[in-house]
């Protein structure tokens, strides 16, 4: 989706930075807030879900989005995380009123968020976006609650949950491939690096040897030159 920084006026953009780094600074309870320096008119944040509920234990992110008529029109929210809800569709959108009939300018982005993460606590089965979550909410809540559990678990608990929007590790991935024909190449750089060193060991090893022939050969010529004194004593 395309930033609308350059769509708002720059009094509402001033507005909007204030109010998230209010929220940055002081966040509501169980809700954290991600704001970015070069698009202040997408806010990520994530929400712990509330105890008591099927959601419980785990870590939730979704996105706020300013649109161009920001304040006039509400902000649009995405779960990005999967979650089983009545008010939340299949791609993530969220049916709340409070970004609907019931939105007004001076409400702000604090109450958008704390009424998000209410409706954790209370769905309502009446402007469901996932019928079938709706229609069990209503008529099986065991089978509700089993369903909602179980996408927690898989999708906002542990590393493949709430830290699955944390960016990856430059070492995840493709890695590049390995050469078969050249050993240095399949080595790896530490290969290249050894030759030298190879080299240098034979070098070495070469000088040791021609030093100790010398010594020898001194030697010989010494005892040589030792017994033909002798003989002419």
């Amino acid at each position: 989706m395309n930033s609308n920084v350059e769509n708002l006026p720059p009094h509402i953009l001033r507005l909007v930075y204030k109010e998230v780094s209010a929220l940055a600074a002081d966040p509501p309870e169980g809700i954290k807030i991600y704001p970015s320096e070069e698009d202040i008119t997408e806010l990520h944040t994530s929400i712990e879900g509330p105890e008591g509920t099927p959601f419980a234990g785990g870590i939730f992110r979704m996105r706020l989005v300013l649109g161009k008529d920001f304040p006039a029109v509400p902000p649009k929210g995405y779960f990005l995380t999967k979650i089983f809800h009545p008010n939340v569709g299949h791609k993530g959108e969220i049916c709340v009123n409070v970004l609907k009939k019931d939105w007004k300018a001076e409400l702000g982005l604090r109450h958008v968020l704390l009424t998000i993460k209410c409706l954790l606590i209370h769905p309502n089965p009446e402007s469901a976006l996932n019928e079938e979550a709706g229609r069990l909410l209503l008529e099986d809540y065991a089978e509700y609650e089993s369903r909602a559990r179980l996408l927690t678990e898989i999708h906002a608990m542990g590393s493949s949950g709430g830290t699955s929007g944390t960016r990856q590790d430059p070492n995840d991935g493709p890695q590049p491939k390995k050469h078969a024909g050249d050993p240095t190449k399949r080595a790896g750089p530490s290969a290249v690096t050894a030759a030298p060193l190879g080299n240098g060991a034979s070098t070495a090893n070469s000088s040791n040897t021609n030093s100790s022939s010398s010594n020898n050969t001194v030697a010989v010529k010494k005892k040589a030159d030792k017994k033909r004194a002798l003989r002419r004593l």
